[in-house]
């Protein structure tokens, strides 16, 4: 059947697309290696911890579609690349790279499916309904638990100051009061007392 092969042979472009994000390395070092994860690795880790804490979420969660946000997040970096929580200028131009990137990367899905990947997209970016504040937690919460694993390494060497993981995470509590607290106590101020987080 002509139609299905055509849509079987969109969404088999799309999946061969997305290998690519395999290649976007981030500023997060793995705990047990030295190296850098990718975004790939990010959004699986992300997508895990969101099914295991589930319960300290704000309210309830439909927590496939909160899986299936922190999988299809950072596909647009395939295009826009990695933009480092603190790189002031590169957050400046952030938003239009990525909905470029968006742009083409969805469009290459069926119609229906595109639009489907688009809304959760769009959804994850708004953080107003509970999945996406949930979701947006995990972002957050992931590379700080893994900066704080590696021993602040990355905010020693790129400087970063209290204010600004403050400033980043000023709406973590909205999706998991519970995370956001642990976070803070265990992960960013322990950091901030050896002087790897700079006050």
């Amino acid at each position: 059947d002509e139609k299905m092969d055509e849509r079987l042979k969109k969404q088999l472009e799309f999946s061969l697309e997305i290998d690519k994000e395999k290649n976007i390395l981030r500023q997060t070092h793995l705990s047990g290696h030295g190296r850098r994860e990718n975004d790939a690795e990010h959004a699986w880790h992300m997508a895990v911890m969101a099914y295991l804490l589930r319960e300290y979420s704000n309210e309830p969660v439909d927590i496939a579609k909160v899986m299936l946000m922190c999988l299809i997040h950072d596909i647009v970096e395939i295009d826009a690349g990695d933009t480092y929580a603190y790189d002031d200028q590169g957050l400046k131009t952030q938003n239009e790279r990525e909905n470029l990137a968006a742009n083409r990367i969805f469009n290459l899905l069926p119609e229906d499916q595109a639009k489907k990947i688009f809304d959760l997209w769009n959804e994850f970016e708004e953080r107003k309904t509970p999945e996406a504040k949930f979701a947006r937690v995990m972002d957050n919460f992931q590379p700080v638990m893994l900066n704080a694993a590696t021993d602040g390494r990355m905010w020693a060497e790129n400087g970063v100051h209290l204010e600004k993981i403050l400033k980043r995470n000023e709406k973590t509590h909205e999706g998991s009061k519970v995370l956001w607290k642990y976070m803070y106590e265990h992960f960013i101020l322990p950091n901030v007392k050896k002087g790897r987080i700079k006050e």
